[in-house]
């Protein structure tokens, strides 16, 4: 069932705007995001971005939160994050770094796990312009070697070890900000089970809710997958699993054309006044007062 909202897999980023310089079905850069905007009003990403806003003022709603971004401010765009309201002034330059979740996260250290979870919370950065011109070198070195192709190798494996060199110096600043120590050893393997279970919920369209599916997929006990939880997020899985159910129900709520019927359908649940009593327990009005609530369709 359509639910109205576009979707954008990383395979459509070549053909999001005209200055995609890099793409190689990983990593992408682009220099900015005006074409963007007239692709669809509400768009849901299906990859993760980072928006490094270079000059002039941007403007951008992610899952309902409004983010101003200014020069020199980044804003980290997560899996599955509806975006909507797009809007800047004329004087709005960006740079634009997407990331497929498979690809991106082969060479994830401890304090880049921990930085990209802590950034979930907190998703804009501010950098000083010293900060925002080191992170800028590597992008003009990439767009420099694809120029230059006579002067050395531009094949996958040398432009992902220039966006890992970048990706390490951003997370050293971003660490700086949220006072994150730096640890660039091997995940320890409970690291790795509550990273692959962030990335079965990112993935996931919000209808399987039971700890116990997750737990088999991860091939680890549903107890033992709640301990990790609680102690890297300080939530259990069934806590998570709920906020990423409830994050798929208010995007459909707010952004589709899909009666609530359909929603409740949609989204695995067979009884209208069970998904009615669901939405009125996590978000605090039925599904109908809450489209009025927060202005359906903005």
């Amino acid at each position: 069932m359509n639910d109205g909202i576009k979707q954008l897999n990383f395979s459509d980023v070549p053909n999001l705007a005209s200055e995609v310089k890099y793409f190689d079905g990983e990593v992408g850069f682009a220099d900015d995001i005006h074409l963007v905007v007239k692709l669809s009003k509400v768009f849901r990403v299906n990859f993760v971005a980072m928006i490094f806003c270079t000059g002039g003022k941007l403007s951008i709603n992610v899952n309902s939160i409004r983010y101003e971004l200014e020069s020199n401010d980044a804003l980290l765009i997560d899996m599955q994050s509806v975006v909507s309201d797009i809007s800047y002034d004329n004087n709005m330059s960006c740079k634009v770094i997407f990331l497929s979740l498979e690809g991106g996260i082969t060479f994830l250290t401890k304090t880049v796990f921990e930085t990209f979870m802590s950034m979930r919370q907190v998703p804009v950065v501010h950098f000083t312009v010293e900060e925002m011109e080191l992170l800028s070198k590597y992008y003009e070195l990439v767009l420099f070697k694809l120029e230059h192709t006579e002067l050395g190798s531009v094949d996958k494996p040398t432009m992902r070890t220039i966006f890992r060199a970048y990706l390490l110096d951003m997370i050293a600043i971003v660490n700086g900000r949220l006072n994150i120590e730096e640890e660039n050893t091997i995940l320890r393997q409970s690291d790795k089970i509550f990273h692959r279970f962030i990335m079965l919920l990112s993935k996931n369209d919000g209808t399987q809710r039971s700890v116990v599916d997750y737990a088999n997929e991860l091939c680890v006990s549903p107890k033992y997958l709640t301990s990790i939880c609680r102690k890297l997020e300080g939530k259990t899985a069934s806590e998570l699993i709920t906020l990423n159910v409830i994050a798929q129900i208010k995007q459909l709520l707010l952004f589709s054309s899909l009666s609530i019927k359909e929603i409740a359908l949609k989204m695995g649940f067979d009884n209208l006044s069970f998904f009615g009593k669901y939405v009125k327990k996590h978000l605090g009005s039925s599904p109908n007062n809450f489209r009025k609530l927060n202005g359906y369709g903005k």
